[in-house]
């Protein structure tokens, strides 16, 4: 019995860091780019889409395809940045206990 109390009293830790970082990844921003750096997407640690930056020598009206690809691409960086930065945090709380397959945190 002894053993499940130490369990027990474990997992509320382990639930308790990991509301604390759910809670600072609102705070974590990581920037993507594409284009060589002409668009530019800054994304929060929860990959909500906080901020885009577009060079304005993009603004050519013929070429809205072109900067609707980058701002995609730029997006796509930025995730995968904020996607590294979340599973080595994970890394951190669980002591490099994978989680099971199919279960991502925090979204």
């Amino acid at each position: 019995m002894k053993n499940l109390g130490n369990m027990m009293k474990q997992a509320q830790q382990m639930q308790q860091r990991m509301q604390e970082m759910q809670a600072q990844l609102d705070l974590v921003e990581m920037q993507g780019a594409s284009g060589g750096g002409m668009v530019k997407v800054t994304v929060n640690g929860k990959g909500e889409l906080k901020r885009i930056s577009l060079d304005p020598q993009l603004m050519d009206p013929a070429d809205t395809e072109v900067v609707e690809d980058l701002i995609i691409a730029a997006f796509a960086d930025a995730k995968a940045k904020v996607e590294t930065h979340v599973a080595a945090e994970m890394a951190k709380l669980t002591g490099g206990l994978k989680l099971p397959p199919g279960l991502k945190l925090p979204f």
